[in-house]
């Protein structure tokens, strides 16, 4: 028998580039013996021929969103989400000096019951959607204040291999108790 949606936990595995968000996310999943969203951006902006205009922000905003609901149903318990629209808000704030309407009145309601901060210590891998190895210490940090704005319940995870993967799910796990 499933959970009423209200009942599902959101976990949010968020952070900067290149800090192993999507691994992390599928990992999780499989512990928990759940479902975890997947970035909606990145499968967005690999259709792109140039970067992402204003309206694309709003498009991965609204597409996060739908695939978050498209997965809730199918939730045991908890629903892993690889990012949250949260995303939309620091790349918009960087790239254009403010964010959408939308996003702003969304993150008021739309809430994750605990994130998971993924540290940059990992070594970072390029990739054709990845711009920024040089500002990683900065993306951190707006994470933080990010979070700390919403009054996000969250956990900086750090460590390689399975320490990483361990400490998430001690994270979790006491947050869960």
């Amino acid at each position: 028998m499933s959970l009423p949606k209200s009942e599902i936990i959101k976990i949010a595995v968020v952070g900067p580039e290149s800090t192993g968000k999507s691994t992390m996310s599928a990992f999780l999943a499989n512990h928990y013996r759940t479902v975890w969203v997947p970035e909606f951006a990145r499968g967005y902006c690999e259709k792109l021929t140039e970067p992402p205009t204003w309206d694309d922000e709003v498009n991965m905003f609204y597409g996060q969103l739908a695939l978050e609901a498209e997965f809730l149903p199918q939730a045991n318990k908890l629903l892993i989400c690889d990012t949250t629209f949260l995303t939309v808000k620091i790349w918009s704030d960087y790239t254009f000096g403010r964010s959408p309407q939308e996003v702003l009145d969304e993150l008021l309601v739309h809430r994750y019951h605990f994130y998971l901060l993924l540290d940059i210590d990992l070594p970072w891998e390029e990739d054709p959607l990845r711009d920024f190895p040089h500002m990683r210490e900065h993306f951190m940090e707006v994470w933080h204040k990010e979070l700390k704005e919403l009054g996000a319940s969250y956990m900086v995870i750090s460590g390689t291999g399975k320490n990483r993967y361990a400490n998430a799910v001690a994270a979790i796990d006491a947050f869960l108790k």
